[in-house]
């Protein structure tokens, strides 16, 4: 695993962290990919599940902001991570 890799599950993880600590957030975010709260338990670990926490959050500048201040990372932070998880990849479309 590169060093990117962990940098971006950890990522990953800290805003899984944040958005099970958010009770306003946490049911959108489980009614939105139908995940239930053993399912983010199981997996918590899976770079596929973290870098859809990360599509998740990105859905919404404010919360990337919110997760950001909370961590005290910069605002671009979470698409830096997400780029570097499973289909992270940006589309050419040419």
């Amino acid at each position: 695993m590169t060093n990117k890799q962990e940098f971006a599950e950890t990522v990953g993880l800290q805003c899984l962290a944040w958005l099970v600590s958010n009770e306003d957030l946490l049911p959108v975010f489980m009614g939105a990919t139908g995940v239930s709260k053993a399912d983010i338990k199981e997996r918590a670990q899976d770079p596929d599940f973290l870098a859809s926490v990360l599509d998740f959050l990105m859905m919404d500048d404010a919360w990337v902001v919110a997760f950001c201040d909370a961590n005290g990372l910069s605002n671009e932070t979470p698409m830096r991570a997400r780029a570097a998880l499973p289909g992270g990849m940006q589309v050419e479309w040419t």
